[in-house]
């Protein structure tokens, strides 16, 4: 069983986010009322999100729970990178928030964590937000350098633009 590649576990559930790594950050408007809530939460913990962002996804649970394990492939024009990663914690429905956070295993291209997390707010908006804490691991990574961020940027874009069809498809 593989270990955990950083120390700072649990980070993007408590925060501060750590330093020393590139931060994400990003919220997107994707519903409103509870249905929409319950589509959208459904929608990122059973991993469907990913999926229909056409992310591969070979997990060892049919949805996101503490210490499983799961492989994400994204394909980057005619190259393909997998990521093996670890469920470090859940919410369902916590106070109005459903979601999960993975961090990198040995293997992955990246150091860090990243949380998926969906809010229904007072006013009965639907948001996701995709926040994470990231270093490069390997040399890869480390080449890309600046181009990295960017990348990690139009991911998080498209999960948001995905599950806000999801949920308008529900």
């Amino acid at each position: 069983m593989s270990t955990l590649s950083y120390p700072e576990i649990g980070a993007t559930r408590l925060g501060p986010l750590p330093d020393g790594y590139h931060h994400l950050h990003h919220r997107t408007r994707v519903g409103r009322g509870g249905a929409d809530f319950a589509a959208a939460g459904a929608a990122v913990t059973e991993w469907r999100m990913h999926r229909a962002s056409g992310a591969r996804i070979d997990a060892s649970a049919a949805r996101a729970e503490p210490g499983g394990d799961v492989r994400v492939s994204v394909a980057l024009g005619p190259i393909r990178m997998t990521a093996p990663c670890r469920v470090i914690w859940t919410a369902y429905q916590e106070e109005g928030r459903t979601g999960f956070a993975y961090g990198t295993l040995a293997g992955h291209p990246e150091r860090g964590e990243e949380c998926f997390v969906v809010e229904l707010a007072d006013d009965g908006t639907v948001w996701f937000t995709v926040m994470a804490f990231s270093r490069p691991a390997a040399w890869y990574t480390r080449l890309a350098g600046p181009l990295v961020p960017p990348v990690q940027h139009w991911y998080a874009r498209r999960l948001g633009r995905t599950l806000r069809r999801l949920v308008a498809a529900s």
